[in-house]
């Protein structure tokens, strides 16, 4: 079967399919639907679907912030459903969003992950992105991880 991958911007049209899918991958952490909503309507902020064949199976938000002069891009959520993981969903949605960071005049990349999730972990340092420090008890009693690539 053709499998067509498609990246389009992420519009509040398509809120409640984004929050099924933050749900699903999230559960306990998920972001509300109305922190999604929020997230796709603020200035500095940058949404992306991806539709395969059509349907929306993944979706990433980062937006531009600044720290001491620099201004980076950092991704708040990137996810795809289950059902469709390893045919390099979250991994063009990165890559488009960072492009869209460099851009927008960001230096780097930033993301925070949970220290247990593997496979986003080796994704991440595929692309580039090193580790900076740990998050303590950043996922309720997870610890997180904070990496961050130079664009």
């Amino acid at each position: 079967m053709n499998m067509r991958l498609e990246i389009e911007t992420a519009t509040t049209k398509l809120l409640d399919r984004l929050f099924e899918i933050e749900k699903h991958s999230f559960q306990k952490e998920a972001f509300t639907k109305a922190e999604i909503a929020y997230l796709l309507t603020d200035y500095n902020a940058i949404g992306l679907a991806a539709r395969i064949n059509g349907e929306v199976v993944g979706f990433a938000i980062g937006r531009i912030d600044a720290a001491m002069g620099i201004s980076y891009g950092h991704i708040l959520t990137i996810e795809a459903l289950s059902s469709h993981r390893r045919k390099g969903i979250a991994e063009k949605l990165l890559t488009d969003l960072e492009a869209l960071f460099k851009e927008k005049g960001a230096k780097e990349s930033r993301l925070e992950v949970r220290e247990d999730n593997a496979p986003a972990i080796s994704l991440y340092e595929k692309l580039g992105y090193k580790r900076v420090s740990k998050l303590e008890r950043y996922y309720g009693e997870a610890h997180g991880l904070y990496l961050k690539k130079t664009l």
